[in-house]
């Protein structure tokens, strides 16, 4: 871990006890194996804890609440309310496939499922100005959603600018950050190593690194998180 990131036992000013949404700075960085993580240590604490995925796109073969339940071992520990096979973005895919889409309804089933749990781990769609539907675009959902951010960045190279403008526009719509992971951290370049305390430093966010996770190994995910990331992030579940 950089010598400039936050600690594991740094204490944090939001919590992901009453739910969280899991964002990413763009696709691919790993959202769904935090998400995972994050979602099976607070089961593991006693939580009933349930991810949501609103919209998958590119199903199959992609099908990242199957991930969850994997990781957690259990289906009941996510749920995805759509999906849609073309891997585009929600909007585009359906509009590809001339199936509906209507935000409300996704905005509808996510404050369903937030409302049914205990913890809901929500997780984001790419990006946050990925459209979604009927004109509204992720971050839309973020903000109605009325749950803070944990963002999720590459390590390496580009980071920088991606993460502080993902989390300039989750403050500008008034959602609260609780910090941002650098994912898949491995320390092996000098941008990697000096990233986690540049966003620190530009986002006024804690940063946490997250090294490479097995994700053949549901216990490996679950450890890699709670290993990596405060147990004061988990509120009053922690111990």
């Amino acid at each position: 871990m950089s010598g400039d990131a936050s600690g594991p036992n740094a204490p944090v000013e939001h919590s992901v006890g009453d739910g969280v949404f899991v964002v990413g700075t763009d696709t691919g960085v790993g959202k769904t194996v935090v998400t995972a993580g994050l979602t099976g240590w607070l089961r593991e604490r006693g939580r009933d804890a349930v991810a949501v995925k609103p919209c998958q796109t590119g199903h199959p073969p992609d099908d990242d609440a199957g991930v969850v339940a994997s990781v957690c071992g259990t289906d009941d520990a996510a749920v995805c309310l759509r999906r849609l096979e073309p891997p585009l973005a929600p909007a585009v895919a359906a509009t590809e496939t001339g199936e509906p889409l209507a935000y409300d309804d996704i905005r509808g089933g996510v404050t369903d499922t937030v409302d049914a749990c205990e913890t809901a781990v929500v997780e984001g769609i790419g990006g946050l100005r990925v459209p979604l539907a009927d004109g509204k675009e992720v971050l839309d959902l973020v903000a109605d959603a009325a749950l803070p951010a944990l963002v999720v960045a590459r390590s390496d190279l580009g980071t920088l600018n991606h993460t502080a403008l993902t989390v300039r526009a989750l403050r500008d719509r008034g959602v609260p950050v609780v910090g941002v992971v650098c994912n898949q951290y491995e320390g092996a370049t000098t941008a990697e190593r000096t990233n986690p305390g540049v966003i620190e430093r530009m986002t006024d966010c804690p940063v946490w690194t997250v090294p490479p996770l097995d994700t053949t190994s549901g216990e490996r995910v679950v450890d890699g998180i709670r290993e990596n990331l405060p147990a004061s992030l988990l509120g009053g579940t922690a111990e």
